[in-house]
């Protein structure tokens, strides 16, 4: 019984169809997976070229504060407990109202 199934099918043409398989999976992967991550990447490299002194920021730990210092090795961030050296890689993003709209100060009194 087994050995029906492990029979090879006799086909002609059969290498051209793999082939093509495989390259139609090639460009699946790539359109799906490689390159919206090398679109992720190139925007998180642009957004830390472009950060500037007292710009509000969150690290990838979660950490809020405002950009104090920038130096060629890291960046130092002002926070309620003090300045804190961090690298450039470790900011994920801009602190911004319309992003955390939840945190933003009551103008209303």
């Amino acid at each position: 019984m087994i050995t029906i199934f492990l029979q090879a099918p006799a086909g002609d043409g059969g290498g051209m169809t793999m082939m093509l398989m495989m390259a139609l999976m090639f460009v699946g992967f790539y359109f799906l997976m490689i390159r919206p991550q090398m679109r992720k990447q190139k925007q998180e490299k642009n957004f830390q070229a472009e950060l500037k002194i007292g710009q509000r920021v969150v690290t990838t730990s979660g950490m809020h504060g405002r950009i104090a210092q920038i130096m060629e090795d890291g960046i130092v961030i002002e926070t309620l407990s003090g300045k804190l050296k961090f690298e450039k890689s470790a900011i994920s993003r801009d602190y911004t109202q319309g992003r955390f709209p939840a945190n933003a100060p009551d103008d209303k009194k």
